[in-house]
């Protein structure tokens, strides 16, 4: 299978699948969306892959939602890219093969939903993570309300979605929002050696215990994305949304409620 937005490259067991839209940070566009749910679908039945290494193209894991597409977005179309969305996580969490995030780069809003729908987080440590949601006037989407409040427990969770401030790696890992932090200079090394290490595992153990946490922690994610895709469907026509997004790209403070 051909892809645009993404590159699959597979070796002894062990599949790379980098994000590769470097020029906008990996933004999550429709397409990519759509690209990394065929992946994921399509992998179940490839045996060859044994474990799955996420990563990004360039400085960034991925900065999230393609604002330039988002400008000219509605409820009704904003809720339809929201559940292509909804599949690509759906189909991440369905696969019994592990997936480890490596990020590489910023992880900022829907690209750091992306990488806590991955099932293991190893980060460099000169990067950040931002939930920067509420910068643009919108909630988080792509399941991070449902994930995030899990990981890291409800405050927490609720303080890096109110502010939109940067996290540093190690601020991820000491809260519990990610597994491992590495110098950058042993990053492709470390990442190599922990999927080494479960490409050699027995695959039919790991891909059960994967399936047997998801049902018992992620019972309700459904229903709770469908919630979400409603939520952001009515902030895609607010007026706080396309002043963030103006104001993004014209590089000022938003000013909201006016």
């Amino acid at each position: 299978m051909s892809y645009q937005s993404i590159q699959v490259i597979t070796d002894n067991g062990i599949c790379t699948v980098k994000m590769n839209r470097p020029e906008v940070r990996n933004a999550l566009g429709l397409e990519m969306r759509e690209e990394l749910r065929d992946f994921f679908i399509a992998a179940k039945n490839q045996m060859e892959i044994k474990v799955i290494v996420l990563t990004g193209e360039g400085k960034a894991f991925s900065a999230g939602g393609d604002l330039h597409a988002l400008k000219q977005v509605d409820a009704v179309s904003g809720r339809k890219r929201l559940q292509s969305g909804h599949e690509m996580i759906n189909a991440m969490l369905n696969l019994e093969k592990p997936i480890i995030a490596a990020v590489n780069g910023v992880a900022a809003g829907a690209g750091v939903s992306l990488a806590v729908a991955s099932d293991i987080i190893i980060a460099k440590r000169s990067v950040h993570f931002i939930q920067s949601f509420i910068n643009v006037g919108l909630i988080p989407d792509l399941g991070a309300i449902h994930f995030l409040p899990r990981l890291i427990g409800r405050h927490r969770a609720l303080e890096l979605m109110f502010l939109g401030e940067k996290v540093s790696a190690e601020q991820a890992h000491a809260i519990g929002l990610i597994n491992r932090v590495v110098e950058d200079d042993q990053f492709t090394d470390e990442v190599g050696a922990l999927a080494r290490r479960l490409a050699d595992s027995p695959d039919m153990a790991l891909g059960l215990m994967k399936k047997l946490v998801n049902r018992s922690v992620l019972s309700d994610i459904n229903e709770t994305m469908e919630l979400e895709g409603f939520a952001q469907g009515l902030l895609f026509e607010s007026k706080n949304f396309k002043e963030g997004v103006n104001a993004f790209f014209e590089k000022r403070i938003p000013q909201f409620n006016q």
